[in-house]
């Protein structure tokens, strides 16, 4: 089996959310590309924090992420119940998926871990289909699926009770801690900051890097450590920047002190080469993504945010392109105002994402959406502006 099916089979199902902002009651099935539009305020954004605080319930810093977001308080839909909660399914080679689920209840200005359980069913098409319970908390109350009795048993080691339970789980309990570890690695990637000071435009170490950094720290250093280690990726970058820039040559890691490199942007109409910090901002947030979507490292989940900032709108189609490549070996989860990039996506990687009456956001597939007329003579871009698929002001 090739790698990309493995990863396919292996990655998230489905999400579902309750009351966090205008989130109120959403289950969304995920796909590998999974690219959402839809008006600002109505929870494009929101949906990229959910995975974000899941991930670092499975990290153990839950506590830290709430903090981030301003409290608890911050982030419950208004006027609802005062709980949050919080679900995820990840798919599972030859077996049904596992489900998880997060309850959060409000105490006071801070929180408790009302439930969380983590389960997998035997036998969905049976009619009492059996379920393991691998995780179950309620309250204080927490037990795990002991792997060598395959009975319940309490934790006899310190349990954290404002961090979940799936994040102190024992790395021998086997299925627990391959989720654990899959959520946990899920990496959001805001908008990259490319002023004159920013890591991304300075020198950086000579180091092994799989990735590029959030911010771009680790740029220089995955590029120079991929021409070194794995030339036809490295190749295959270039060959990025070139179908972006035509005037582009080549990339150069010339050293600047020990253990210290930089790097310049060879350029045929120019006599010199161009340094890190002359570069533009679109060419360095294109370099950048195209370096973060080849890269080996790509974690299990990756949570990409407006990407398509600073890019001119004939990068998009490259950035489409880029973005698919990359659903074959990461899970990707894209938020974008940008009705360029749209018309270079297919219905079936697009969520839209519209306000109810209510104000509360709702989610639907653009492939389950009755739109095969429109586009039989107009792009999807062209029919998302027109209102024709919703996501719209």
């Amino acid at each position: 089996m090739k790698d990309s099916d493995t990863n396919r089979k292996s990655s998230f199902k489905k999400i579902s959310v309750e009351r966090f902002r205008r989130l109120c009651h959403v289950e969304l099935k995920l796909r590998p590309l999974t690219v959402l539009i839809g008006a600002n305020g109505t929870g494009k954004t929101s949906l990229l924090d959910v995975f974000s605080l899941l991930a670092s319930s499975a990290q153990g810093s839950l506590n830290k992420a709430i903090s981030d977001l301003s409290g608890l308080p911050a982030v419950i839909t208004y006027d609802r119940e005062e709980d949050l909660s919080l679900g995820i399914s990840m798919g599972v080679p030859g077996q049904e998926p596992l489900d998880y689920l997060l309850r959060l209840k409000l105490q006071g200005t801070a929180y408790v871990i009302e439930e969380e359980n983590l389960s997998q069913q035997q036998d969905r098409e049976a009619s009492d289909p059996l379920s393991i319970q691998y995780i179950v908390s309620e309250g204080s109350y927490v037990e795990y699926l002991d792997p060598s009795s395959r009975g319940h048993v309490r934790p006899t080691w310190e349990h954290n009770p404002l961090e979940t339970s799936l994040s102190q789980v024992p790395k021998m309990y086997r299925e627990p801690e391959e989720f654990r570890s899959k959520l946990a690695s899920s990496t959001f990637y805001h908008l990259l900051d490319v002023e004159p000071r920013s890591p991304v435009r300075l020198p950086q170490p000579m180091r092994p890097a799989a990735l590029p950094g959030k911010g771009g720290e680790d740029l220089v250093s995955c590029l120079f450590y991929l021409r070194e280690t794995d030339r036809d990726r490295f190749e295959a970058i270039e060959d990025s920047l070139r179908a972006a820039f035509p005037a582009f040559v080549r990339l150069d890691f010339p050293p600047v002190a020990a253990g210290t490199l930089a790097m310049t942007w060879r350029d045929k109409n120019l006599s010199r080469p161009l340094y890190m910090h002359q570069l533009s901002e679109g060419m360095l947030r294109f370099l950048w993504l195209a370096t973060l979507l080849a890269s080996p490292g790509l974690t299990a989940l990756t949570l990409l945010d407006e990407p398509e900032v600073s890019l001119h709108p004939e990068l998009l189609s490259l950035l489409a392109g880029l973005l698919r490549e990359a659903a074959n070996r990461t899970q990707l989860v894209v938020a974008t105002h940008s009705d360029r990039l749209v018309r270079f996506l297919k219905p079936a990687e697009v969520v839209v994402i519209d306000s109810a009456e209510d104000g509360m956001a709702q989610l639907t597939w653009a492939d389950q959406l009755d739109l095969g007329e429109w586009l039989a003579e107009y792009t999807l871009d062209e029919v998302w502006r027109m209102g024709r698929m919703g996501g719209r002001a």
